[in-house]
């Protein structure tokens, strides 16, 4: 649509040959200025919603591709005399995805998952005592030996760290995710 010469005043009022130069080379119609085409809203809401298509198409191909995997680097814990009976510590693995909780759970009995809890990843808390690793945020309680939920909203089980023994130390060597 093409437009014509100016047909308002320009924004101070003063008539167009009071107006400095660059006003002059450069008339823009000021009620105009504002005014959107359907054809150009439509381009942005095309382009838009086509952007946040694609971001969402890449992060599941990001998750998909970190799942699929299920093996990472190779991280040394802890070693087994550093942790009781009962006793849990926190670690990072892999950096990427938090922190962790290695428990153990007899003399030679020791699980690792994450700490983040599937329903909206507020902490989870051990409770060996209990077999439980409990969400404070909404009451959710995991089961301590597999990670599967046991109450409260959350759906999904916490994902496991696979653990390997070597000698006296304990590795992450990967995570497993598991859906149901």
């Amino acid at each position: 649509m093409a437009r014509g010469p100016m047909m308002t005043t320009p924004p101070d009022g003063a008539p167009l040959a009071e107006q400095p130069a660059w006003r002059q080379d450069f008339p823009i119609d000021w009620p105009q200025d504002g005014y959107v085409e359907r054809r150009d809203f439509l381009k942005f809401l095309v382009l838009t919603s086509l952007a946040f298509t694609t971001g969402q198409f890449w992060i599941a191909i990001q998750q998909w591709l970190g799942r699929r995997d299920g093996h990472a680097d190779v991280a040394r814990i802890a070693s087994t005399a550093d942790l009781a009976v009962g006793a849990s510590l926190v670690f990072d693995y892999p950096p990427a995805h938090g922190p962790c909780l290695l428990v153990r759970l007899g003399e030679d009995e020791f699980v690792a998952f994450s700490q983040k809890c599937t329903h909206l990843a507020c902490a989870v808390i051990p409770r060996p005592d209990e077999g439980t690793f409990h969400c404070p945020c909404h009451e959710g309680y995991f089961d301590i030996r597999n990670g599967r939920p046991l109450a409260g909203p959350p759906k999904r089980p916490l994902p496991r760290v696979l653990l390997e023994r070597r000698g006296s130390d304990l590795y992450a060597v990967g995570v497993e995710w598991r859906t149901v």
